[in-house]
C-alpha cells in the first residue's frame, strides 16, 4: 500500500484501542470465502476459506469489563500492560454488513467504504486458526475485481505482506492471534498499528515487512508495485529504520516501490470508464500477475513480475510505455525496468538498495497474507495514485501524472460525505503453477 498506509489510524471505528486478549463478548464469525488452488495439469480445486477483520477495526475493552482500552486510561498506563489489561473482541454475523460494510458475494466479498461512523477497512484471508499463507515464485495469481464503483480518492486495494503465520502469537503477550486480525505489518512501516509483538503500540513503533501490491486502485487510475524490506517476517521499528523524518529512504523498506501505473508511463488510454479504453473500468475484469524466476523453479531467484487482464473473454496485457528511456522495456517488472524507471522518473532506485527482485522473491518464497481492502488518504488524498504527485513538481515531466483526477480531489473530508456507499469487489481467486505451455494456464486461468 503505496506511501501513506499510517493514515489508515482515521478509519478506523474505535480509534484509540490497544489490546492482545482475545474477548468473549460477542462471537468471532469469520465471512466464508472460498478460493481455488489450481495444479500443472490444470485442474483446478476448491478450497472453502474465510476472512478475518483487522484488529485495529475491532472494540477493545478491559477484561471482565465494557471500558474502552485505550492511552492514558487506567487499564493501559503502558504498552505491556496495555495488553494484559484489555481484550480484542469478535465481528459477529451482522457486524460484517451493519458495522464494517463487507458482504459476501460469490467466492469472495464487497467492501462499501463508509458505513455509519466506520470508514474503510482491512481484512485477511485465513486458513483455519492461521493466516493463509501464499507462496508466489513461480507461481500465477488472479482475481476477479469491480471498481465500477471506486471514484477519485478512494482506493480499493489487494495485497500480500509478510505477516506472520500465527499473527504473532508467538509473543508472549498476544492471545489473540489471527481469528482476531493481530500482526500486521506493511512496508511503509505503519505506526498505527496499535499493538505490535505483544505489547500495545501507543504510536511510538511501527511495524515493517515486504509488501506486494498487485493491487491499487480505483476506476480511473491503477497501480501494482512490489516494496522490499531488508527484514524477514515483520519487524518492529522506531525513528529511522521506519523511514521517518525527512529521509524516508534510509528506512528498513522501499516505500515507494517500483511501480506500473499505466497512466503514469503516458499510457492515458489503456484504463477507465467507458469503452474507448482497454480497460473498460464500468465492468468487471480479471487481474492475473505471475512471479517468474530466473529457471522456472519454484527455489529459483524472481527474475520478472508480469501483468495481464482478461475482460470480455479477451486476453488484454499492458503496452510498453512510450516515454524515452521506457519504450525498450516491456511493461513488467524486472531489475532493469525498475532502474530505467528511476532514471527516466530522476528518482533514487530504492528498490534495487533494499534487495530489488531477489528480495522481494525471498519474501514470496517463505510466505505472504492476503489482504484485501478500502481506504482513504488524509496525508495526500490518493494524490500518487490517481492525479498529479508531488504537487510541486512539473506535470509535464514523466512519472509526475498518475491519473486524471484532478489536484483538488480526493480529500476525505469530501469524499466520505459525497461517496460514502462506493464498493469495490474481489471474487473467484486463482492460484497455480506458471506452465510452460502459456496457452494452457490462460485457458485454465479463463474458466
Amino acid at each position: 500500500m503505496r506511501l501513506f498506509a499510517s493514515s489508515i489510524v482515521a478509519l478506523t471505528v474505535v480509534a484509540t484501542v490497544t489490546a492482545q486478549n482475545a474477548g468473549n463478548v460477542k462471537q468471532n464469525y469469520h465471512l466464508p470465502m472460498s478460493i481455488q488452488v489450481c495444479s500443472q495439469n490444470g485442474s483446478c480445486q476448491y478450497q472453502n476459506q474465510a476472512i478475518t477483520m483487522d484488529a485495529n477495526w475491532r472494540w477493545a475493552h478491559n477484561i471482565g469489563g465494557y471500558d474502552q482500552c485505550g492511552k492514558d486510561t487506567q487499564y493501559c498506563p503502558d504498552e505491556k500492560t496495555c495488553a494484559k489489561n484489555c481484550a480484542l473482541e469478535g465481528v459477529e454475523q451482522n457486524d460484517w454488513s451493519n458495522t464494517y460494510g463487507v458482504r459476501p458475494v460469490s467466492n469472495g466479498i464487497e467492501m462499501q467504504f463508509v458505513v455509519g461512523n466506520n470508514v474503510g477497512s482491512r481484512t485477511y484471508l485465513l486458513n483455519g486458526d492461521n493466516y493463509y499463507m501464499f507462496k508466489l515464485k513461480n507461481r500465477e495469481f488472479s482475481v476477479d475485481i469491480d471498481v465500477s464503483q471506486l471514484p477519485c480518492g478512494v482506493n480499493g486495494a489487494l495485497y500480500f505482506v509478510e505477516m506472520e503465520e500465527d499473527g504473532g502469537l508467538k509473543h508472549p503477550g498476544n492471545k489473540a492471534g489471527p481469528k482476531f486480525g493481530t500482526g500486521y505489518c506493511d512496508a511503509q512501516c505503519p505506526h498505527d498499528i496499535k499493538w505490535i509483538q505483544g505489547e500495545a503500540n501507543f504510536g511510538t513503533y511501527g511495524s515493517c515487512c515486504s509488501e506486494m501490491d498487485i493491487w491499487e486502485a480505483n476506476s480511473f487510475a491503477n497501480a501494482y508495485t512490489p516494496h522490499t524490506c531488508q527484514t524477514v517476517g515483520p519487524k518492529r521499528c522506531t525513528g529511522a529504520e521506519c523511514g521517518d523524518g525527512s529521509d524516508r529512504n534510509a528506512g528498513l523498506c522501499d516505500k515507494d516501490g517500483c511501480d506500473i501505473n499505466p497512466f503514469r508511463v503516458g499510457l492515458h488510454d489503456f484504463y477507465g470508464p467507458g469503452s474507448q479504453y482497454q480497460i473498460d473500468t464500468t465492468k468487471p475484469f480479471t487481474v492475473a500477475t505471475s512471479f517468474v524466476t530466473h529457471d522456472g523453479t519454484d527455489s529459483g531467484d524472481l527474475s520478472e513480475i508480469r501483468r495481464y487482464f482478461v475482460q470480455n473473454g479477451k486476453k488484454i496485457t499492458i503496452p510498453n510505455s512510450s516515454f524515452q528511456g521506457l519504450s525498450g522495456y516491456k511493461s513488467d517488472i524486472t531489475d532493469d525496468y525498475c532502474a530505467a524507471a528511476s532514471a527516466v522518473f530522476n528518482g533514487p532506485n530504492t528498490f534495487k538498495s533494499k534487495g530489488g527482485m531477489k528480495q522481494m522473491g525471498d519474501s514470496l518464497g517463505r510466505g505472504v497474507v492476503l489482504v484485501m481492502s478500502i481506504w482513504d488518504d488524509f496525508t495526500s488524498h490518493m494524490l500518487w495514485l490517481d492525479s498529479d504527485a508531488p504537487l510541486d513538481a512539473d506535470n509535464t515531466k514523466p512519472g509526475v501524472k498518475r491519473g486524471p483526477c484532478s489536484r483538488d480531489s480526493g480529500n476525505p473530508n469530501d469524499i466520505r460525505s459525497r461517496y460514502g456507499s462506493a464498493t469495490v469487489k474481489y471474487y473467484n481467486v486463482k492460484v497455480g503453477p506458471i506452465s510452460n505451455n502459456s496457452a494452457e494456464m490462460e485457458a485454465q486461468f479463463l474458466q
